[in-house]
């Protein structure tokens, strides 16, 4: 007992010692620096004239020049002789090289003072003028207290400024000013400021969490039985999904502090430096304990140790070291739970995944419709929503969307609002925000031919059309011709009426065929072929790429992978693991599918003709039409009485107002999302780019 209650004190006079020494060679070296900065200023103002042309001479040249009535004045001061030559005395100069230079005005000539008892009459007996200026005597410890205690005490102030400046930096000289020391940010439950009512749209996530919570709060209920407190849980899903935000809810939630760092922050160029700062973060957490600690995208520090060269001994090898370490040591009684989160599971270090170090894998995954309706409610609890706002049909218009989209939606809808003098966010304020977010605002300035405006109306109305002909396909929303700010200059929008988790094989086929529709169309109609079908032809591609090497539903290769998925929650792209032949032979079987499904395109197209050409000239008319007004034209209907997810016929079109609509998640016949393991990855791109949510 005694030797633990003395731990403190010795620790205590351990960081005093320390800091003593630290000062006292402070003090040493700004010492020598002002002892060697005065004698330099002395040997300075000794040797160096302060005339601008000042020459020394001889004593005997001096006295000959007194004797022959060329000195006006002399000053004697420290030892020197500064003479002042009499009015038309020209003064020669040889420089090294031989070359003599004559100085006849604006100059001084100086001497060494010797003890001469000649010098004096001969100065009267020529009527030259001398004196010594008095310069009064200043005492001694004035003297020491300017020229050396004063540089010394400004020059410890100097350093323990700069010192003090670094270590708020987070660097130094090899460890000088706290370089090792934690930059995490400390948050506590008032400051944080959020709980599970903050979030939406992941409950399987928050049940997990919550058992966590509980135990932080009722551990004895748990250790009755002999259950153990889980040391860590990884969230993982795609960006924008939540993860930072569920860490600090639990925090919120289980009113315990929170640390919070990145895990780019561990990182330092110094070896060493991270694994430094992961011990000092884990000794400030066992302070405060209970508590959590969160490191945000630990896939920065936790990448799989590279052992193909022997292993490696770099930086952030090293804070990996460390922070299994650390996990594994800590004492989990005590409450320390660690939460981190990433979109790259597939790079993390086998060793940081096991359990007992990170025991739960919590996946973050994507709203569903109820999700999305719940995530639209919290972010529109504190935006004053006009009568006409029905977050249903919003939460079923943004299929595929994130929480962090949403929230921009949201935000965006309000900014427009007060752009358009409203006291309250409407429909279309909603509908066209999600519109600008997903894809950009419009180019009002773009000015296109008739020609090419003609055969953008034929492309679109392409993929719409083919796609309302198709079983398994997702109804077309909304159809436009007008450029938009990320380089589509038209899109097709489709949207799913329902939740779908799984594609079978004529969904992807009917997919590719409404791909394709856009290039048919122009062969159809304007018979020609355009750069606009650039994106639907990579994105045809890839799905009937994916058909062949991913989902086995080509009969030649049967249930063979061909490929493996990297980057599941980012791009979800995948590389090809065969032999050469295989590869060469999958390609003959994706090119074999593509020809097939552009043949059954164009066929459709030319079979209703008729309908293309009016849904067309509609098109070119209008500029946007929704996919009902297309609907009602095929079915002979008047298109002017249709409603848009919430918009009555009386209402404008979202598309027709002056503010800055804009295409959405699907472009040209953008096709349903690829499905996964965990459910379907729905993208959102625009025309000629699309981009993956």
């Amino acid at each position: 007992m005694d030797n633990n209650n003395n731990k403190p004190d010795n620790n205590r006079n351990d960081k005093n010692r320390r800091n003593m020494n630290g000062l006292l060679h402070l003090v040493a070296w700004a010492l020598v620096l002002t002892i060697g900065l005065q004698y330099l200023h002395i040997y300075m103002g000794k040797n160096n004239p302060k005339a601008d042309q000042q020459f020394e001479i001889s004593f005997t040249e001096f006295m000959e020049l007194v004797k022959e009535d060329h000195v006006e004045e002399v000053v004697f001061k420290d030892g020197l002789i500064t003479i002042t030559p009499a009015e038309g005395y020209v003064h020669t100069v040889e420089n090294a090289k031989g070359e003599a230079k004559e100085y006849k005005e604006n100059f001084t000539l100086y001497t060494v003072a010797l003890n001469n008892p000649e010098l004096f009459p001969t100065l009267d007996q020529h009527n030259v003028k001398y004196y010594s200026p008095y310069e009064p005597q200043m005492p001694l410890i004035m003297e020491l207290m300017i020229g050396y205690i004063l540089p010394v005490i400004l020059m410890v102030a100097a350093f323990s400024l700069l010192f003090r400046f670094m270590a708020k930096r987070g660097g130094g000289f090899g460890g000088i000013g706290s370089v090792g020391k934690s930059n995490a940010k400390v948050y506590m439950e008032k400051q944080t400021g959020v709980t599970f009512a903050d979030v939406a749209g992941q409950d399987e996530a928050k049940e997990s969490l919550e058992e966590i919570i509980d135990f932080l709060h009722n551990p004895a209920k748990y250790t009755a039985i002999g259950a153990k407190l889980p040391r860590g849980a990884l969230l993982v899903g795609s960006p924008g999904t939540g993860k930072t935000l569920l860490a600090k809810a639990v925090a919120g939630e289980a009113n315990v502090p929170f640390f919070s760092i990145s895990g780019s922050g561990f990182v330092e160029m110094f070896v060493g430096v991270g694994a430094s700062r992961v011990r000092d973060l884990f000794q400030e957490a066992a302070k405060v304990a209970p508590c959590i600690i969160f490191i945000d995208e630990i896939d920065a520090i936790g990448k799989t140790r590279d052992t193909r060269f022997g292993g490696g001994n770099d930086e952030r090898e090293q804070t990996l070291n460390q922070l299994l370490a650390e996990m594994d040591g800590f004492d989990p009684s005590k409450g320390i739970i660690v939460l981190a989160a990433t979109n790259r599971p597939e790079v993390l270090d086998k060793a940081l995944l096991r359990p007992g170090r990170f025991d739960r894998r919590i996946t973050v995954d994507r709203p569903n419709l109820a999700g999305r309706l719940k995530t639209l409610e919290v972010h529109t609890r504190k935006i004053k929503l006009s009568e006409d706002v029905d977050l249903d049909k919003l939460a079923q218009a943004t299929a595929g969307c994130v929480g962090a989209d949403l929230a921009n939606m949201v935000n965006e809808a309000a900014l427009r609002a007060v752009r358009h003098n409203r006291l309250a966010v409407n429909q279309e304020d909603l509908l066209i925000s999600f519109e600008v977010v997903i894809a950009g605002a419009e180019k009002k300035g773009t000015v296109i031919t008739e020609k090419e405006k003609r055969i953008i109306a034929y492309h679109e109305v392409g993929h719409a059309l083919v796609a309302a002909r198709q079983k398994n396909t997702q109804p077309v929303t909304k159809i436009t011709i007008v450029p938009h700010t990320q380089g589509t200059l038209g899109y097709t929008l489709n949207l799913p009426e329902e939740e779908k988790f799984l594609m079978s094989r004529e969904d992807i086929l009917s997919e590719i065929r409404t791909l394709l529709a856009g290039r048919s169309a122009e062969e159809v109609a304007c018979d020609t072929q355009t750069s606009g079908a650039a994106n639907d032809i990579e994105r045809a591609t890839e799905l009937a790429r994916n058909l062949v090497a991913r989902f086995g539903m080509y009969e030649e290769f049967d249930m063979m992978a061909l490929g493996t998925v990297n980057g599941q929650y980012l791009d979800g792209t995948y590389a090809m693991n065969c032999a050469q032949e295989t590869y060469a032979a999958a390609d003959r079987a994706v090119a074999k599918i593509i020809r097939a499904c552009h043949q059954e395109a164009k066929q459709l197209l030319l079979d209703n003709r008729e309908m293309l050409d009016a849904v067309a000239s509609y098109l070119l008319k209008k500029e946007t039409i929704t996919g009902q007004e297309m609907m009602a034209i095929l079915e002979g209907r008047d298109p002017e009485q249709v409603e848009y997810y919430g918009l009555n016929p009386t209402q404008p079109k979202a598309a027709e107002d002056e503010a800055p609509p804009a295409p959405p998640p699907q472009t040209a016949g953008d096709p349903v999302p690829m499905p996964t393991a965990e459910g379907p990855v729905e993208d959102h791109p625009s025309a000629d780019e699309p981009r993956e949510e």
